[in-house]
């Protein structure tokens, strides 16, 4: 069974950076695309970033380009999010999930999802 664990989240203020990782228990991990989603009390699940199988192509919800980069280490079969110049509305439980479409944004296309790992920002 495949299993995802988040970790990295925490408190943070206005204007710091936080990294995201998510280590994924897959024999065959560099063959799917790997994303985070993140969701906001009282708001549904939305896409964040994902990234490629080999980590040459990624793309990034308008509200989070310039301020996140994913990434993911094949060999240690993990994905990270580097999250910087952070505000309140990056307030959310952030998933990292996997999925064997090509670049995937849809939630239903992700296969696998992790347990979240809670980021909140202070003003």
């Amino acid at each position: 069974q495949v299993q995802l664990v988040e970790s990295g989240g925490g408190l943070v203020q206005a204007g710091g950076s936080l990294r995201l990782s998510c280590a994924a228990s897959l024999r065959t991990f560099s063959t799917y695309t790997m994303g985070w989603f993140r969701q906001a009390p009282g708001k549904e699940r939305e896409f964040v970033t994902h990234i490629s199988y080999t980590g040459g192509i990624t793309n990034y919800a308008d509200a989070v380009k310039g301020r996140y980069t994913i990434s993911r280490d094949n060999a240690k079969n993990t994905v990270y999010l580097q999250m910087t110049s952070l505000t309140p509305e990056d307030t959310a439980m952030y998933y990292c999930a996997a999925s064997r479409q090509f670049m995937a944004t849809i939630l239903s296309k992700y296969d696998s999802w992790g347990q979240g790992t809670q980021v909140t920002v202070s003003s």
